[in-house]
């Protein structure tokens, strides 16, 4: 199970990546390269008042969120990164919500961002999912 769990820890890097491009679009007052048209606007999306919680960008929150993830993969803690994923894909999901019905536009960086935590949420279940059955054949053998 090797390559489940660095695949994580490499999804988990990737979106930090990501989040760190969002960032750079939070906090920038130029033209972003990810300004494509009316519907897909990250400056838009990221100098929204929704893209912040408590005077802290949302793109560091995915910073954090994907550092943490990849260290508890790294640490081998199955059911924390399953636990971790499945808050962090709640929360993407709820701002691409926003993003649908509050805002109208969404950001390219944003939906790369849930498609990474949804990759991660379902590999993360197939790890925790793989632990769970070899403990429970290990307690019928005994």
């Amino acid at each position: 199970m090797k390559i489940v769990r660095y695949s994580i820890v490499l999804l988990a890097l990737t979106g930090v990546v990501v989040s760190i491009l969002a960032l750079r679009v939070h906090y920038s007052t130029g033209t972003e390269p990810c300004s494509i048209n009316e519907k897909w606007d990250c400056g838009t999306v990221n100098h929204s008042p929704f893209a912040e919680i408590a005077h802290m960008p949302v793109a560091a929150i995915g910073i954090l969120g994907y550092l943490v993830l990849a260290g508890l993969a790294l640490m081998r803690q199955r059911f924390l990164v399953f636990l971790a994923a499945l808050v962090g894909l709640g929360f993407a999901l709820h701002l691409a919500s926003i993003e649908e019905y509050a805002l109208g536009v969404w950001c390219v960086y944003c939906a790369i961002s849930l498609a990474i935590i949804a990759l991660i949420t379902l590999l993360s279940l197939g790890w925790f999912g793989a632990e769970y059955r070899s403990l429970k054949r290990a307690s019928r053998t005994q």
